[in-house]
């Protein structure tokens, strides 16, 4: 063994008072796993091609945080305000074929909508694709769209996002090898309307009358409040059940964060104190 994983090395890492110890292993030096093991190094995570392994050394139980426990799902409810028609698909090789809205997994560093201003700057051009991987690859990275990118690749539909209706939890999911689940389910504006689904993902896909799915039985539960939602704010106004989304600057320089509520008054935004 390297003497860089030995006791002697774990005594050294003691006496300099380190409290924990980080080791990063590539798939193809998978070799020094069991000696790392053997010195009381454990697994913390693995990615396609290395893993990571930490050894704690403060007092009592280890305090290193957990590796990522959550995955989070993204649906598109795209809903078209002028004939009352809504986006659903029935997904291939389910035990029930029930109505649902499109999506699916959020992809590492993607966000979950694509904003107003992320349109203007990408340029119409972007919605006038016929391409999904070219939409996918051109709007990865600052222009985040899990919702977008999803409803594109089911069904062919170019959308615009316009707010988050729902967020819901679920743990020790068995579709997320029993971890958390956090699935979010999006209004987007459609700008097309000619289907062209996924057939390898999708069994049945079509613009569907809100009201006729808000009534029916063959849905699943989140979809059907979801629907009775949209119902209600087509009603009564988007602006009582939309979520908007604003980008802030995060505390680690040079970071930002999306921060989901309902809209404030400008007023609200821009005042110093409280009167």
């Amino acid at each position: 063994m390297r003497p860089l994983l030995s006791c002697v090395a774990v005594q050294q890492w003691q006496s300099e008072g380190r409290t924990a110890v980080w080791l990063h292993i590539p798939i193809l030096q998978s070799r020094f796993i069991a000696p790392a093991a053997s010195l009381g190094f454990r697994f913390h995570h693995a990615e396609l091609d290395s893993s990571t392994l930490t050894l704690w050394l403060g007092e009592g139980p280890s305090r290193l945080p957990g590796y990522a426990s959550h995955q989070v799902g993204v649906a598109g409810a795209v809903f078209d305000e002028g004939t009352r028609k809504i986006l659903v698909v029935q997904d291939r090789n389910k035990l029930k074929n029930m109505w649902k809205f499109p999506g699916g997994l959020s992809e590492p560093g993607e966000d979950i909508e694509m904003g107003f201003r992320h349109v203007a700057q990408a340029g119409l051009e972007l919605l006038g694709s016929s391409d999904p991987s070219a939409l996918v690859s051109r709007s990865a990275g600052n222009i985040g769209d899990t919702a977008v990118r999803e409803v594109f690749e089911e069904t062919g539909i170019k959308s615009e996002f316009r707010s988050l209706l729902s967020i819901r939890q679920q743990h020790t999911n068995p579709g997320a090898f029993g971890k958390s689940d956090m699935y979010i389910i999006c209004r987007l504006k459609p700008y097309s309307f000619t289907i062209n689904f996924c057939q390898h993902e999708c069994l049945r896909c079509e613009w569907m009358d809100l009201n006729d799915l808000a009534k029916t039985e063959n849905t699943t539960p989140i979809t059907s409040r979801v629907a009775r939602l949209l119902l209600y704010g087509y009603r009564e106004g988007f602006d009582k059940i939309d979520l908007t989304v604003e980008e802030l600057p995060a505390v680690h320089t040079g970071l930002f964060y999306k921060l989901y509520h309902k809209e404030l008054p400008e007023n609200y935004k821009t005042m110093t104190g409280i009167d």
